[in-house]
């Protein structure tokens, strides 16, 4: 029992790290280096080996990156990257533009972030900043960002904490304190053992055995770090780190309202700049709510008057605090659409306009919005 307080303390675990490092002449982190020169992932944001990292590609990836998964950003990133190849380049496209090769992402708050910061950089001369507190002053970077970015394209001595890398070090030093109120000493802990020659290969090689060996799951057998471990060490690896427990989401309803016309456009609005989905588009939205508008309400939300019919089924959708649930109403085709019918798009919040079939793919539609087309032109031919 007082074994695993120490552990838990960090001060045990720490200790033994020390006398290993003696005993070996190497301290865990020269091991990982020595396991990522072998193992690295080759990412398409990733430099080659030996190679100066592009500090505009590094920190595009670490912005898409954020909440999100590997497997999802690598297309996007490419995309992106494609379009527009400098930060000037991204700062001189439209936010719409911006939003709408975003679409599919998620958490659109960071597309509108990534331009303003794209805006701010070019405006410097089109260089990042190379200190944690500089990054940190340009819209959407927060500690963990501005770390990577400072770590891996400038070779500056700070930690870079994914949640692959605090897996890691939460398992190396059996850090029994819940996340996210351990996230400042897993970041104190890792940060004493950047090493100064290699800090950018360091953060990478703890996101890449987080995210190959050290898994929820993980491989021991394989692990560099196996004999460092303080968590395998007292069996308690498979249960760190450990999580606080998740509040239940509230659930919450509305109405959709798919309108085609003859020629198979579909009417789409803007959101509001600011708030959830700043910008996007979508179609026609009643409020939400705790139940589903009655037969009566609908039409009362539709945005013109025609014989909206309910389609069968309802759109679901998971937001980080709450699930949404979303009846859909559709009429197709419209007879006599309602202006403005010529206009090529919005220009403010709440200003809707007719979207071609083709121009559909590429629009600022976020997942949501394109469940809730999709089930409405799903049956279109059938009203």
């Amino acid at each position: 029992m007082r074994l695993l307080v120490l552990s838990a303390k960090g001060g045990g675990g720490q200790e033994r790290m020390r006398r290993l490092a003696k005993k070996t002449g190497k301290p865990w982190s020269g091991v990982l280096l020595t396991w990522y020169d072998v193992n690295r992932r080759d990412l398409p944001w990733r430099a080659k080996a030996g190679k100066p990292a592009d500090p505009y590609g590094v920190w595009l990836s670490e912005i898409m990156l954020q909440q999100t998964t590997v497997a999802a950003v690598a297309g996007y990133y490419r995309k992106f990257i494609a379009r527009w190849p400098t930060v000037e380049a991204l700062a001189a496209a439209g936010l719409d533009e911006v939003l709408g090769a975003w679409a599919g992402l998620g958490y659109y708050a960071r597309a509108r972030n990534l331009h303003a910061c794209a805006k701010k950089v070019a405006a410097a001369g089109g260089t990042f900043p190379m200190t944690v507190e500089g990054l940190m002053a340009l819209p959407g970077i927060g500690a963990y960002t501005a770390g990577a970015i400072a770590a891996i394209a400038f070779s500056a001595r700070e930690s870079a904490m994914d949640a692959n890398a605090e897996r890691v070090i939460a398992r190396l030093y059996a850090i029994e304190e819940p996340l996210p109120a351990a996230k400042k000493r897993l970041r104190d802990l890792c940060r004493a053992m950047v090493p100064a020659d290699r800090p950018g290969d360091f953060a990478q090689s703890l996101m890449d055995l987080g995210a190959t060996v050290c898994t929820p799951r993980p491989d021991c057998a394989r692990c560099p770090l196996a004999k460092w471990c303080e968590g395998r060490r007292l069996g308690m690896a498979m249960r760190l780190p450990v999580k606080a427990a998740k509040k239940a989401r509230p659930l919450r309803r509305g109405a959709a309202f798919v309108a085609t016309d003859k020629a198979g456009r579909v009417l789409l609005e803007k959101r509001p700049e600011k708030g959830l989905l700043g910008g996007m588009l979508q179609p026609p939205l009643g409020p939400w709510g705790e139940n589903f508008p009655s037969a009566d309400e609908a039409p009362a939300q539709a945005p013109f008057r025609a014989k909206w019919k309910k389609l069968p089924g309802i759109v679901r959708h998971t937001f980080t605090h709450f699930e949404l649930e979303i009846e859909v109403y559709a009429v197709c085709p419209v007879s006599h659409p309602p202006s403005p019918s010529a206009k090529a798009g919005p220009s403010a919040a709440g200003e809707s306009y007719w979207v071609s079939q083709d121009a559909l793919p590429g629009a600022a539609l976020p997942t949501v919005m394109r469940k809730i087309l999709k089930h409405g032109a799903a049956l279109k031919n059938t009203i």
